[in-house]
């Protein structure tokens, strides 16, 4: 398999992990020494990081199982990526890519079951983040490591009592 195919699943487990709010697989993605940082787009073409840096995987784990918040009964979350450019020198790698992150939110299903005239997937999906990754790797024992990653959000960030 090519370097870059490898490279494209390393974020395609790492969009999965997320969604799954799965810190211990979103963490193995990460060398020890990783620098991630969120960063919030200021301007045309400028970004301001947000929070502090998160170093390793063993902090990015902590972070989606603790800051992430859990999806709602019958809810979920469907990151999409696009647009991939990757670049191979050696054992070090870069990839950009475009992603979008949707909200999913299942109808319960009534008591009575569904109307007569209902067909087809019963919720709501709607967009609820975009923006880019910016993501260093580097070959370590054979299996490629993110060392560097940068999200590049679109849109600012709310926190509640902030």
């Amino acid at each position: 398999m090519s370097d870059e195919h490898e490279i494209l699943k390393v974020l395609a487990r790492y969009v999965r992990a997320t969604d799954r709010r799965d810190g211990d697989a979103q963490g193995a993605l990460f060398s020890d020494d990783a620098v991630v940082q969120i960063m919030i787009r200021s301007g045309r073409e400028v970004y301001e990081p947000f929070g502090e840096p998160l170093i390793g995987g063993s902090a990015v784990a902590y972070a989606v199982e603790h800051y992430m918040a859990p999806h709602p009964d019958g809810g979920s979350s469907h990151h999409t990526t696009s647009d991939h450019i990757v670049d191979v020198d050696g054992d070090h790698a870069r990839l950009h890519a475009q992603f979008v992150v949707f909200r999913v939110q299942a109808a319960r299903r009534p008591e009575a079951g569904w109307p007569q005239d209902a067909f087809g997937a019963q919720g709501t999906v709607h967009p609820i983040e975009s923006g880019y990754y910016d993501t260093e790797l580097r070959r370590i024992c054979g299996t490629w490591k993110i060392v560097a990653h940068q999200v590049l959000m679109d849109m600012p960030i709310a926190i509640a009592g902030s």
